[in-house]
């Protein structure tokens, strides 16, 4: 992750996703890079390819807005991939101004009461690294990872038993990664993200992949697919809220459709809850009480993040 030229990665890293007969070009001849050349680009672009090929080396950082919206068109970008180019180009900032003091991430009382009142609602706060930072007791009851002090996204990749809990894992994985990207926008020499960016690069092939891709996504909601341990299979569905007056935290709040069978299970597992600590497979307890190996993560408190790390996924890539 290249802080210094993120423009130039993200340009092209999206123009080898775009295929010549995407753009009105013939893909016939030889093409040693898989997408679209420089020159075709800076052709369908209405710009020089010296110009072009300054942007992708980081030579030129700050093209005008028309420019990199002709370059949005060429490569096909949405609404948010399109803005998280503009944002790129920002003039740069002083470096005093990135060098900032973390601050600590509290999660506002009312915010956590309110948690605690929503009984038949599973719900959780992170802030933009997926840190999780406040989560009721049937969050909990769906995965131990849903506990203060542990990265989401770490254990989404390299934890065994969530890829269990998920059956759509890889749509899961790959909408993470792009909202993570949304989050972050330019500051991408943020001291935490360059932390969790290096652990899952070298311990999951399939994060590295995904970060490769530059996709950008903004925070939305969706449906869950999941099997629990406890009661099967059922869905889930969530929406993301932003917490006004924090430091970009955000509420997800877990619900099921009204009369449905999802609904019925998500209220046997809540019941499971109020009895008492929630049962679950022992690889998981154990996984939420180790102290994991020097050198993990840490979670926005300062405190190391739980996780059982006696499992490496990094080289069970899934299909794609």
């Amino acid at each position: 992750m290249d802080s210094k030229n993120a423009l130039g990665e993200f340009l092209r890293a999206r123009r080898e996703r775009v295929r010549p007969e995407d753009v009105g070009l013939s893909g016939g001849g030889l093409r040693r890079v898989p997408g679209l050349r420089r020159e075709e680009v800076a052709l369908l672009a209405g710009i020089s390819s010296d110009y072009y090929l300054r942007l992708e080396q980081g030579r030129d950082r700050n093209p005008s807005a028309q420019v990199l919206e002709a370059l949005a068109r060429v490569l096909r970008l949405d609404t948010s991939a399109t803005a998280h180019l503009l944002s790129l180009a920002q003039p740069e900032r002083p470096a005093v101004s990135r060098r900032r003091v973390r601050r600590p991430e509290a999660v506002p009382t009312s915010v956590r009461e309110l948690l605690d009142t929503w009984s038949g609602h599973p719900a959780y706060v992170q802030n933009r690294f997926t840190d999780c930072l406040a989560a009721n007791a049937l969050c909990r009851a769906l995965s131990p990872n849903y506990t203060p002090g542990v990265n989401l996204l770490r254990a989404v990749f390299l934890d065994p038993a969530e890829r269990e809990l998920r059956r759509d894992w890889e749509e899961l994985t790959a909408e993470g990664v792009a909202t993570l990207r949304g989050h972050i926008g330019p500051d991408v020499d943020e001291p935490r993200l360059v932390e969790l960016v290096g652990e899952l690069s070298v311990r999951s092939d399939r994060f590295r992949l995904l970060w490769s891709r530059h996709e950008v996504r903004p925070m939305l909601g969706r449906t869950s697919l999941l099997t629990h341990p406890l009661v099967g299979d059922f869905e889930l569905r969530s929406n993301k809220f932003e917490i006004p007056g924090t430091n970009a935290l955000s509420m997800v709040v877990f619900h099921a459709e009204p009369g449905s069978r999802s609904a019925e299970l998500l209220g046997l597992l809540g019941s499971l809850t109020a009895s008492g600590p929630t049962p679950w497979r022992e690889d998981s307890r154990a996984a939420s009480d180790e102290t994991p190996p020097e050198g993990n993560l840490r979670a926005a408190n300062g405190e190391p993040s739980r996780r059982d790390d006696r499992r490496d996924t990094s080289s069970e890539t899934p299909p794609e």
